[in-house]
């Protein structure tokens, strides 16, 4: 390590101001503190707050948190392809089969090595193609503005590979980290200034612009020539009955669709190393549970003849779709969600109703989360509006 800080610091002088690389500077502030602290302080004389959790060790806690989806994302997508190709005799074909041929490991949903090895042959390129294509555009604005690189990034990076289909083209991914880099954060000033999530908004982006690749009710599985509608999808078209895995194979993810968002498990995981490090607001993950449980309970009550899911009880909608990955890591969003605690309570109750309601009386599109949570992205800011003035007029009453 003492090699790289000397090499760094040989090489600052030139992309200081007056140096040859000027322009490229926000570069290399963000390789020197990605690797190391940095050694700035504020002045002694000046009052301040002293707090050890910055920026990037907040989005540093995010990414550890997501290291369990990003794991099974992996396993259950080489998982569900070995499966597929066990269960219909198709050959892997393409370039992923001979890099698995190549290394000398079969295709078998028995063997962890094949699961994850042809997993991450799918999810390693989708995310590369994230962060390389995200990053340049983070460095234009930060050239362009002339301020340092945020870490505001890293988080959306690991987000939004582990939202997508595994069969989704490259080129696709490119324009939507692209629309939702630019569109949903950069045009409003950049990190901490957005008012929606980047990384759902890029997914919209793809829903609405090319729902083939990317839709509600029915997800590839990684095989060419092979495909199949969720465990949700299947719940939308034939109820309860329809589903073909069990409850406990839906808890733990190995049932197909987005790759980083069917294990409900993993995402329990990561929820509670948010809470536990004070990172995630463990009221907007309540909030959005009660929400859920409530409105499904309901719907279940009120029934329909004509649309299945309204009889989907609140324990498969739990582990059915994205929504644990959603509330645990897209709604509590500390920018785009609401900030006050009273606040969170009625936002996140509201994500869970309205993902519900999206979810069940909309059978053409059995999944509300993604919609349901940049809605109230739009209201955080009113919300936390009216709390912060009912605080105002109450204290206001006591003072009189």
């Amino acid at each position: 390590m003492k090699f790289i800080e000397n090499l760094l610091e040989k090489q600052k002088s030139h992309f200081e101001k007056g140096g040859k690389l000027e322009k490229l500077y926000p570069l290399y502030e963000a390789i020197d503190t990605f690797i190391f602290t940095p050694p700035d302080v504020t002045s002694p004389e000046c009052t301040h707050v002293r707090e050890s959790l910055d920026l990037k060790r907040t989005m540093m806690t995010v990414a550890w948190a997501l290291i369990p989806c990003t794991l099974m994302a992996m396993y259950n997508t080489g998982y569900q392809a070995n499966l597929a190709l066990e269960h219909t005799g198709l050959v892997a074909t393409g370039w992923r089969a001979d890099v698995m041929n190549f290394l000398g490991i079969g295709f078998s949903a028995a063997s962890c090595l094949s699961n994850f090895a042809y997993g991450a042959l799918f999810f390693i390129p989708v995310f590369l193609v994230t962060n390389i294509v995200g990053g340049l555009w983070e460095l234009l604005f930060s050239v362009v503005r002339k301020h340092e690189i945020n870490e505001g990034f890293l988080v959306t990076g690991m987000l939004f590979p582990l939202i997508l289909p595994p069969t989704i083209p490259l080129w696709q991914v490119a324009a939507g980290i692209s629309f939702g880099v630019v569109i949903g954060k950069e045009v409003f000033g950049g990190t901490g200034k957005n008012i929606l999530n980047p990384a759902l908004t890029s997914r919209v982006f793809l829903f609405f612009a090319y729902p083939a690749q990317i839709s509600g009710d029915a997800v590839w599985t990684a095989v060419d020539g092979f495909t199949g509608a969720t465990a949700l999808g299947q719940a939308a078209t034939g109820g309860l009955s329809a589903v073909s895995v069990n409850w406990w194979d839906a808890f733990w993810g190995f049932i197909p669709g987005s790759m980083g968002e069917t294990s409900t498990a993993a995402c329990l995981f990561g929820a509670f190393f948010l809470i536990i490090t004070g990172i995630g607001s463990w009221r907007i993950m309540l909030s959005s549970l009660i929400g859920m449980i409530s409105m499904s309970l309901l719907l279940n009550n009120v029934g329909s003849d004509t649309n299945m899911m309204f009889a989907i009880p609140p324990q498969w909608h739990f582990v059915l779709g994205s929504f644990a990955f959603a509330t645990v890591f897209m709604a509590t969003d500390p920018v785009s969600a609401a900030m006050t605690d009273k606040g969170r309570w009625l936002y996140g109750f509201l994500i869970g109703v309205l993902g519900i309601i999206i979810r069940c009386v909309n059978p053409a599109y059995p999944e509300g989360w993604m919609l349901a949570i940049l809605f109230m992205n739009a209201f955080a800011p009113l919300i936390d509006y009216f709390v912060v003035k009912s605080n105002i007029t109450r204290r206001m009453k006591r003072n009189v």
